[in-house]
């Protein structure tokens, strides 16, 4: 179970320096992968981000603290838990507990405590979960690329398609595409999605809505993404009707990070992670194709 003890190993690391700045980068070494695939693993098996984690276990010992200890000031609290202003650490502890920092104090007063996290593999039942292991040569795709943040702040991937979709760069890319390549299924559309394919600044990572490139493709003008031989693990959602895309994506990557990864003997590897879309009998589908490997190694 080394992927479950690499995963805790970074939850022990946060535990034990929430008084100091923690970079993310550096936790997402803890357990032997990259910041984005970190974060993006944690915040699918959780529902919060690694950062907002962070901050509710600050001040769920910021509060523990004012109620045990009448004596230290206010100021000195905020300071230890990364807070530089009693204004700043009064308005994230109201956000979290309902009630100031001075009122936490009082006799009965109730607050929220957010408990350390523990990655375990629990047994939920026998609900199958459909996969295929297929090794594939190198190959390209071309779109077009953005750099986002891995704490979700600023134009998100999500904002982009819903611009693209409106000023028609997704129908220009749909023209463009040309026929899709023999490796892959003649039910997909055209257009798709690329992430950490490559390394960017720190807490960034980039993302291409692209297609892949095949003898026909118009190539000119787009960014084009290499994308070496890999074996990857392919994770086909059942259909559904295009108004529950959020809710399948979002689970089939649960259950990937939650129950395949830690049991079935393989790894992510540092390299892409595609989101293919497609359409059988009426019905959309995405697969999540994940670059992995035998055994340990890190992403």
């Amino acid at each position: 179970m080394e992927w479950l003890d690499r995963i805790n190993s970074a939850l022990d690391y946060i535990e034990a320096n929430l008084t100091e700045e923690l970079d993310l980068a550096e936790i997402a070494r803890k357990a032997c992968c990259s910041s984005h695939h970190f974060q993006r693993m944690f915040s699918f098996i959780t529902d919060v981000t690694l950062a907002e984690y962070i901050r509710r276990r600050r001040l769920t010992l910021a509060a523990l603290e004012l109620q045990n200890n009448h004596t230290i000031k206010v100021i000195d609290i905020a300071l230890k838990y990364g807070y530089d202003s009693p204004t700043s650490f009064a308005r994230a502890f109201q956000s979290i507990h309902g009630v100031t920092p001075a009122m936490a104090r009082s006799n009965g007063v109730e607050l929220k405590a957010f408990p350390r996290l523990s990655f375990l593999i629990t047994i939920k039942g026998a609900e199958a979960m459909n996969y295929r292991i297929e090794a594939k040569e190198a190959f390209h795709l071309f779109g077009h690329e953005g750099i986002f943040r891995t704490d979700g702040s600023g134009e998100t991937p999500a904002q982009v398609w819903q611009k693209y979709h409106e000023n028609g760069t997704i129908a220009k890319l749909e023209e463009h595409a040309g026929d899709l390549p023999p490796f892959v299924s003649k039910d997909l559309y055209k257009v798709h999605a690329v992430c950490g394919y490559r390394d960017t600044e720190k807490d960034t990572f980039p993302y291409a809505i692209c297609a892949f490139e095949s003898t026909n493709s118009q190539t000119a003008g787009y960014d084009v993404i290499s994308i070496p031989a890999h074996t990857w693990a392919i994770f086909p959602s059942e259909p559904f009707q295009w108004g529950q895309f959020d809710e399948v994506i979002t689970e089939l990557y649960r259950r990937v990070y939650s129950e395949w990864l830690p049991t079935s003997g393989y790894e992510q590897v540092h390299g892409a992670q595609l989101e293919i879309y497609g359409s059988k009998d009426g019905q959309e589908y995405i697969e999540l194709w994940f670059a992995v490997t035998k055994g340990a190694a890190s992403i």
